[in-house]
C-alpha cells in the first residue's frame, strides 16, 4: 500500500486551481460489499455530485470530462477495487490528478473549490493514533501502517533483505554449525564437567550477524520513515529488540516492542495490530490529554474557543494544538490581509471550509491537530478549540 507521505500533503494543501475536486469514500478491503462492487458504486455517485457543481460553476462540459477521465480508469479497473484499506480519497483538476488508498475511515464527502479539501487526512499526520508496525524476524520481514481502527501492509520488498541470509551470506547456518561442533569438542574436563570455550565468540558472533542483518533492514526502513514524526513499535522475539534498537536510526522508535514470540503469540497480523495497540495505547492517552489538560489549565490569553481569534491567530503561526470536532465543518472566509473571519451559517456559494483552512495550516507549522467527538471537546461550546504557543 503507498503512503501518503506529509510532503505530498503539503503540495496538495498548496496545489492553486479552479477547480480542484476532493472526494472522500469509506471503502472495504474484503467481504460481501467488495463483491458487490459498493465501493465503485458509490465513487461513481459522488462524482456525478461533483459534476453537477461544475455545471453550476459553468465549466463546460468537455473540460468536466477531461478532469473525471481517471474516474472512469478507476471504475473500470476491477482489479483496483479488490485491494482496498479504509479509505480512499481523490484530488482532481484540469491536467492533474492523485488518488491514495489509506487506513482511515473516511465519511462520504466530495467538495469542489479552487484549492484541495483534507481535513480528513489529518490523523495521519499529527501522532494521533497512528503509528508504523514492524514485524521482524529473522527470515522474514513486513511493514504495516496502521491507527487505532486499521492497518494495511506497506509493501518494503525494494528496500529490505527479506532474511538474515539474504544480508550475510548463505554460510550462516554452516559457520553457526560448524561454531556448535567446535563448543562440543573442547567442552569436556577430566572430571566430566563441561567448560565454555567457544561459546561466547560463538554468541558475539551470532549478535554481530543479527546486527547487520537489523542494520540493512534499518536502512530500508529509515529511507521511506525519516520524515514521519510517529511512534515505529517492533513485534520481535525479545532477545532481539535490543539489537534492533542499536541499529535503528529511527528518531520515534518506540522503547517498548510488542511482547513475546509473533510467531507463536499472534495468528494473524490483526493479532499484532491488537497487540501493538496494547504497547501503545497509554502514549497515545497521554499525548492528548497532556494537550486537553493545558486548554483547561492554561491561562486564559494562551487558549481560544473563537474561530475569529483562532484563524488569525493560526496564520500568525501562534497555534500549538487545535481541537476540531469531528464530522462537523464550519464554513465562511477569510481575509489574510484584514486578518477578518466571516462565517457563515451554512456553506453557500464562495464559502470555504475554515476547518479544513486551519487544519492544513496548523500540521503545515508543525502543530497538533485533533479530530474530536464533541462530547470530548475541551469546551464542546465551539467546534473549534487552540492551545497558542505563546
Amino acid at each position: 500500500m503507498p503512503i501518503l507521505t506529509k510532503e505530498q500533503f503539503e503540495s496538495l494543501a498548496k496545489f492553486d486551481s479552479n477547480p480542484c475536486v476532493s472526494i472522500f469514500i469509506p471503502t472495504q478491503r474484503a467481504g460481501k460489499d467488495v463483491l458487490e462492487e459498493k465501493d465503485k458504486i458509490n465513487l461513481k455517485s459522488q462524482w456525478k455530485k461533483a459534476t453537477e457543481e461544475l455545471k453550476a460553476m459553468g465549466l463546460a462540459q468537455e473540460k468536466i470530462d477531461k478532469i473525471g477521465k481517471p474516474i472512469e480508469s478507476l471504475l473500470d479497473d476491477r482489479d483496483f477495487w479488490r485491494h482496498q484499506s479504509d479509505g480512499l480519497a481523490l484530488f482532481l483538476a484540469d491536467g492533474f490528478s492523485e488518488r491514495y488508498t489509506v487506513p482511515v475511515n473516511f465519511e462520504t464527502f466530495t467538495y469542489v473549490a479552487d484549492h484541495f479539501y483534507l481535513k480528513p487526512l489529518v490523523p495521519m499526520f499529527n501522532g494521533d493514533g497512528r503509528f508504523y508496525l514492524l514485524h521482524l524476524q529473522l527470515d522474514e520481514v513486513k511493514l504495516y501502517e496502521a491507527t487505532r481502527f486499521s492497518i494495511g501492509e506497506v509493501k518494503i520488498d525494494d528496500l529490505t533483505p527479506d532474511r538474515l541470509e539474504d544480508r550475510v551470506g548463505y554460510d550462516y547456518e554452516e559457520k553457526n554449525s560448524k561454531h556448535k561442533t567446535q563448543r562440543n569438542a573442547v567442552g569436556a574436563n577430566a572430571d566430566g564437567t563441561s567448560t565454555q570455550h567457544g561459546y561466547e565468540p560463538a554468541s558475539r558472533d551470532r549478535k554481530n550477524e543479527i546486527l547487520r542483518y537489523f542494520r540493512a533492514v534499518d536502512k530500508g526502513i529509515y529511507e521511506l520513515l525519516h520524515n514521519e514524526h510517529v511512534p515505529l513499535v517492533v513485534a520481535c522475539q525479545d532477545s532481539y529488540f535490543p539489537i534492533y534498537r542499536e541499529a535503528s536510526r529511527y528518531k520515534y522508535l518506540f522503547p517498548k516492542p510488542v511482547p513475546g514470540n509473533p510467531e507463536a503469540d499472534h495468528d494473524s497480523f490483526l493479532g499484532l495490530h491488537a497487540a501493538a495497540l496494547d504497547v501503545l495505547e497509554p502514549h497515545f492517552k497521554e499525548e492528548r490529554e497532556v494537550k486537553m489538560k493545558e486548554f483547561n489549565e492554561l491561562n486564559p490569553s494562551r487558549t481560544s474557543s473563537s474561530v475569529s481569534e483562532i484563524i488569525p491567530a493560526i496564520f500568525e503561526g501562534k497555534v500549538d494544538t487545535l481541537f476540531l470536532q469531528n464530522r462537523e465543518d464550519i464554513w465562511g472566509n477569510y481575509n489574510e490581509n484584514m486578518a477578518s473571519v466571516d462565517v457563515h451559517d451554512e456553506r453557500k456559494n464562495g464559502s470555504l471550509s475554515l476547518m479544513n483552512l486551519a487544519a492544513v495550516k496548523v500540521i503545515e507549522q508543525k502543530g497538533k491537530v485533533y479530530l474530536v467527538e464533541k462530547e470530548f471537546m475541551p469546551n464542546n461550546d465551539s467546534k473549534m478549540n487552540a492551545v497558542y504557543r505563546y
